[in-house]
């Protein structure tokens, strides 16, 4: 079925690959007259449904990003898929995606004659296919699977990193590195401070982007599924320092939207292991059905909000669309808890919203990046009297202890937040 809508699709030029005269390129898109205009509707209703209904800021920042903006947020650094090659002709797969059709392939041949125990084993290292580290993935693809390349059968290279951004150059000095964004979201983050006065100070409050992002896909495969170029709806909420204490203001009028969630608790390779239940009752946290309830009803809010949304939009919310909680060892580096918001198609459970509650990560490293106060400050009827701990770094001791070493020493240090390095402190 896919195959034959991908095929009308191009032939009345719903999308078509980009440049399909020169022979096209994977992973990039061009849409017709039809098909921007059903992308334009879902961008519309979304904008209606979110930001209208919600009264969010919207904002729309560049596409070009300068590097330590990003070097800031952990994207350099830590934005990047392991990467495999066929040894012979030197072709590139993603290495996760080829050790799960690996294992489905097996599974598929030789599944019947496998125990349930054997299926179990094989199925939970697919799982856990997108969280081991290289030298685990290196273990589990060339010794454990001895894994072939598709098509050739040759055999793989090791794992390598492969950074998913886009660089380039801004100006004609090549002296101002940049990347294309691969999310919209830092452009909030590094205006903050402007939305927050536009807010008059008042918290909480949401800001909105709608725009393009770009990432390197190392081999684009599925279509519309993963591309390089495509566009994002992205929302921040702000919230107050006690937003996992209390209850958000607007969560009662979601309570008792029905929903289907998959915790990390339960993810042993069954995909049918899941809980229905209200988002109010994922909350409850005296009688939640789910392992652990989730802690913040600002994120509850808007996963019930995703899921009206998806329902407003066509999507069939009973029977394919679920909420899959990250299991730790996949958890991004800026989140303290995180859902996808997944659909059932051809392709089996796609991921199509991610909800993170990324506490202030963000703001945190870009203030300690600039020296720009990224914060909002509470007003309260009765004065408090709060102890505060802030770091202060023995530059001196530790340049002498140190010495030629202390330089990466310092920067690191410098960039841990207060809490950060009082968790640093007591681990030492």
């Amino acid at each position: 079925i896919r195959r034959n809508l991908d095929s009308i699709s191009s032939q009345e030029f719903m999308y078509c690959r980009s440049a399909d005269i020169y022979g096209g390129c994977a992973g990039l898109y061009d849409f017709g007259p039809t098909g921007a205009a059903i992308k334009n509707n879902i961008l519309q209703e979304w904008r209606q449904h979110f930001i209208i209904t919600d009264r969010m800021l919207q904002i729309e920042s560049t596409m070009m990003t300068p590097k330590p903006v990003l070097v800031a947020s952990g994207h350099v650094a830590k934005f990047s898929d392991f990467i495999v090659k066929d040894s012979k002709e030197g072709t590139p797969y993603r290495a996760d995606h080829l050790l799960e059709e690996w294992i489905d392939n097996l599974l598929e041949e030789k599944g019947l004659d496998m125990t349930e125990e054997e299926k179990s084993k094989h199925k939970l290292v697919r799982d856990k296919a997108d969280t081991y580290e290289q030298k685990e993935l290196e273990d589990v693809m060339l010794n454990q699977y001895k894994i072939k390349f598709p098509g050739t059968g040759n055999d793989i290279t090791s794992p390598e990193e492969f950074n998913l951004m886009f660089s380039s150059q801004i100006g004609p000095t090549g002296k101002t590195p940049g990347f294309l964004r691969p999310e919209t979201a830092q452009g909030i983050f590094t205006n903050f401070d402007k939305l927050l006065k536009q807010n008059n100070g008042r918290m909480p409050f949401a800001a909105a982007q709608i725009g393009h992002s770009f990432r390197n896909e190392i081999a684009p495969r599925g279509g519309l599924i993963r591309v390089r170029e495509f566009q994002m709806a992205e929302i921040e909420h702000f919230c107050e320092p006690d937003v996992r204490e209390k209850e958000y203001n607007k969560f009662k009028y979601v309570k008792n939207v029905r929903m289907k969630f998959l915790p990390s608790e339960m993810q042993i390779g069954d995909d049918d292991n899941t809980v229905t239940c209200t988002i109010g009752e994922a909350c409850n946290k005296e009688k939640c059905p789910l392992p652990v309830p989730i802690q913040n009803t600002t994120l509850a809010y808007y996963l019930a909000r995703t899921q009206l949304f998806m329902e407003r939009v066509g999507i069939d919310v009973v029977n394919k669309l679920r909420f899959r909680q990250h299991k730790k060892d996949e958890m991004a580096h800026y989140a303290q808890d995180c859902w996808d918001a997944e659909l059932l198609t051809s392709m089996g459970w796609i991921e199509c919203v991610g909800h993170a509650d990324r506490a202030c990560y963000d703001l945190h490293q870009h203030t300690n990046a600039t020296g720009v106060k990224l914060d909002a400050e509470l007003f309260y009827d009765e004065p408090k009297e709060v102890i505060r701990i802030h770091k202060t770094i023995n530059k001196k001791k530790i340049g002498q202890q140190y010495k030629k070493e202390s330089k990466p020493l310092l920067a690191y240090l410098n960039s841990l937040s207060d809490q950060d390095a009082k968790d640093l402190d007591a681990k030492l």
